[in-house]
This record gives C-alpha cells, structure tokens and sequence, in this order.
C-alpha cells in the first residue's frame, strides 16, 4: 500500500470515525421523521467500508460500538444496561463495515441491463415509500423541519432514480451494501437482545414478556427497514459524489 492511499486511509477513518462519535454521544445521530423516529449512525461506517474497503469500515464501525457503550454510561435510560454489552454494542457495529464492504466488492463490477432495471426498481420502492411518508407527516400536521426532511430525501431519491435511469455507471452495488449493512446491525442488535436480555428489556419499557418476540423483532420492521431505506438514499449520494471528485 503506497504512502497516498495510507494518508488518504487515515484521514477518511479520522473523519467519519469522528461523525460516527458526535453523532452517537449527541442526539444528532436520530433524524425525527414525524411518525418514526431513524438513527444515522451506521451510515458513516458504510460510506467508509465502501469508499475504502473493510479494514476501514471495520475501524470506524468499532468507534461506532464503543460511542454506544459510551453513550450508554454517559446518558443512562430504561434499556441503556443492554449496551453496557461489548457483545451487542460493538461486535454488530464492527460487522457493518465488513459486510458492506465485502457486498460491495462482489456486486461493483456486476453491470448490465438486468442489474440495472433493478437498481431502478430499488429506486422506485424507496421513493413510494417517502413518497407515503411525507402524506402521513401532511395530514398528521408535523412540524416544518420534519416535512421539509422527508421532502428532502424524497428529492434525493427521485434524483438517484433519475440517475440511475440515465446514465448506465450502476449504483447497484452501493444500494445493497447500504441495506445489508444496515440489517446487519438491526438484526444483529435486536436479535442478541432478545437472546440475552428478553425479559428485562420488555420489563423496562413497561411491556408484557410474552410480547417481548413482537416488541423485539417488530422493531425490525418498523425502525430497520426505514434506516436501511434512508442509508440507501445517503450512502449513494455521498458515495458517488466522493467517486466523481477522485
């Protein structure tokens, strides 16, 4: 590895690594959507293992674990104890890098026609979907900033779809890092809670244990397929930016 791409290394590990930790200790790391609520801090681990591979990705998905177990020292709440665990805090958190990282790597160079009347049905998915988002935010009266965010990456979505549709450079590859390395912490996250901490988990928040596999896994649904779509749409903003600067 020559001195360049070293130096280069460093700083865009400097960098979002040190996103990854303002946006994990402060509340800038969850967007208010209206009716849900999404974390953005796994979204620099991406762009991380997909611009400079898993090492990277690795390093700053490890900054994103331990600000977890930080953040759950610094500002204790009801279910804080569970990320107390370097098991449930880090290990999934490292592991979006690596999975992004390697997704990516296999599908990059994958591109042609089919791929790319996927990618754009990937597009369209995610676009009816903020699309629905923002009518729900419309008529349950949000407040302003939580529309103009939802009409934001509305726009950046039909942008990427536009793109997609135009030019023949596939952003497939980048769409399904995103969502998979999203997964991998949502499933990873929850599903170790429910294997470790079911009960206690469901008992402070108030709920009855033998709904603890639906509250757990729910969250699957209701918070990972929505931060798996919004990493999509940033992920593949910033990726390709950052790709036709270099």
């Amino acid at each position: 590895m020559n001195n360049k791409k070293k130096t280069r290394q460093l700083v865009i590990t400097a960098m979002l690594g040190a996103i990854t930790i303002v946006l994990g200790l402060t509340p800038l790391g969850f967007i208010p959507l209206g009716f849900i609520n999404i974390t953005t801090m796994h979204i620099p681990v991406i762009i991380a293992a997909i611009v400079e591979g898993p090492l990277v990705g690795g390093i700053v998905g490890l900054l994103f674990g331990l600000s977890s177990m930080a953040n759950a020292v610094l500002r204790p709440g009801p279910i804080s104890f569970v990320f107390y665990n370097p098991l449930i805090a880090v290990v999934p958190r490292i592991l979006i890098g690596l999975v992004s990282a390697y997704v990516y790597k296999a599908l990059k160079n994958k591109d042609n026609a089919l791929i790319r009347k996927f990618t754009m049905a990937i597009w369209i998915i995610v676009s009816a979907f903020l699309i629905s988002l923002l009518y729900k935010n419309i008529n349950g009266k949000k407040e302003a900033y939580q529309l103009i965010l939802s009409v934001v990456f509305l726009l950046i979505s039909l942008i990427m779809l536009y793109l997609t549709a135009k030019y023949k450079d596939n952003n497939f590859a980048i769409a399904i890092s995103s969502f998979l390395g999203t997964m991998t912490n949502s499933i990873l996250v929850l599903g170790l809670i429910y294997l470790l901490y079911a009960e206690k988990y469901v008992a402070r928040l108030s709920i009855p244990v033998e709904a603890a596999r639906s509250t757990i896994f729910g969250a699957i649904i209701t918070n990972g397929i929505p931060e798996a779509i919004l990493s999509i749409v940033l992920v593949s903003a910033v990726v390709k930016s950052l790709k036709r600067k270099r």
